[in-house]
């Protein structure tokens, strides 16, 4: 299968090397861009890093981002998401299209308040039990994802 659909995966201060591993390895598998903004809580070195990623590092669009802002300005005209606990909005209510921006927060503490309210229409969340603090990141990355290429009629 020769995914057309090109969806971008934006890790806001990601923490945890495994997780951004998986995710890139996610992003080869499903032709998404993987952005990496602000302060790493690791080296992009990192043997945990790379031994996540196996051999799927040269297949993916990777690009080291100062700020959310940057991204903004050099897309304008694309729709970007929010991944958070913090909202009752359900990921399977966007309408997710080609271009389209999925971002998530840092594992322990999630995206800025201030940019959830600042960006509050384009807030999304994958339910889950109640009294439970948020599923692993790169499992989340993983639901958004198959969702949007679902919509987008990726089969």
């Amino acid at each position: 299968m020769n995914i057309q659909t090109k969806f971008n995966i934006v890790l806001y201060e990601p923490e945890i090397p495994q997780n951004t591993g998986n995710i890139v390895r996610l992003a080869a598998c499903t032709n998404c861009d993987v952005y990496l903004v602000g302060k790493l809580g690791f080296s992009i070195d990192s043997r945990h890093l790379k031994r996540a990623g196996l051999d799927y590092w040269d297949s993916v669009n990777i690009k080291r981002v100062e700020k959310l802002e940057d991204l903004w300005q050099e897309f304008p005209d694309s729709t970007f998401y929010y991944l958070t606990t913090k909202t009752k909005n359900l990921y399977t209510k966007a309408k997710f299209k080609d271009g389209d921006f999925l971002v998530f927060g840092p594992e322990t503490r999630g995206l800025p308040e201030y940019l959830l309210k600042e960006k509050s229409q384009y807030n999304l969340t994958i339910p889950m039990q109640d009294g439970q603090r948020s599923l692993n990141l790169s499992n989340s990355v993983a639901v958004v994802v198959y969702e949007a290429l679902r919509q987008a009629g990726v089969q």
